[in-house]
């Protein structure tokens, strides 16, 4: 099966994101806007205990902590995607190092926390929705406490296996 670990920002953020994910992002009805951890993998079923307590201690030696995100950004040439930039990637990215240092899943991309807004656009449409997306201030916060473990279902939907609650 399928799984990938993210975080699910506050619904303010997700209102935000999903006014530009309806729009220009075909995976809009597939999983609710959401920072990834950890790619997506595939796992076999009987290791997925393992993988659960891995993530429990994770969990239990991290902080809560506010995610910010400031301004419109892109992966550009590499791929067509445009996201909401998180201006504090550190406390996303020990979380993310933690989670990989026992995954042995190698990751295709260099890890850069971002909330996707849009994906698979053309160059003209990317350098249009990007042009206009650079003159709007974005000003969001979200409490990070929690993070997830999702797998896909037949059907490419995405849903929560686990929640595993940060440190207090």
């Amino acid at each position: 099966m399928k799984y990938s670990i993210v975080v699910f920002p506050s619904s303010k953020v997700q209102e935000v994101a999903n006014s530009y994910r309806k729009r220009y992002d075909p995976a809009y009805s597939l999983i609710p806007p959401y920072i990834r951890l950890k790619e997506a993998f595939e796992l076999d079923e009987s290791k997925l205990p393992l993988l659960v307590e891995h993530l429990e201690q994770v969990a239990a030696s991290t902080h809560p902590f506010t995610a910010q995100f400031h301004r419109v950004s892109t992966f550009h040439p590499t791929n067509n995607v445009i996201f909401l930039a998180v201006q504090n990637k550190e406390p996303f990215t020990e979380l993310h190092q933690k989670i990989v240092k026992n995954v042995n899943e190698k990751e295709t991309y260099a890890f850069v926390p971002h909330l996707t807004i849009g994906r698979d656009l053309s160059d003209d449409e990317l350098r249009d929705v990007t042009g206009q997306l650079s003159m709007v201030k974005f000003d969001l916060t979200a409490e990070v406490d929690r993070f997830h473990l999702v797998y896909q279902l037949e059907d490419g939907i995405w849903s929560v296996y686990q929640t595993f609650l940060l440190k207090k």
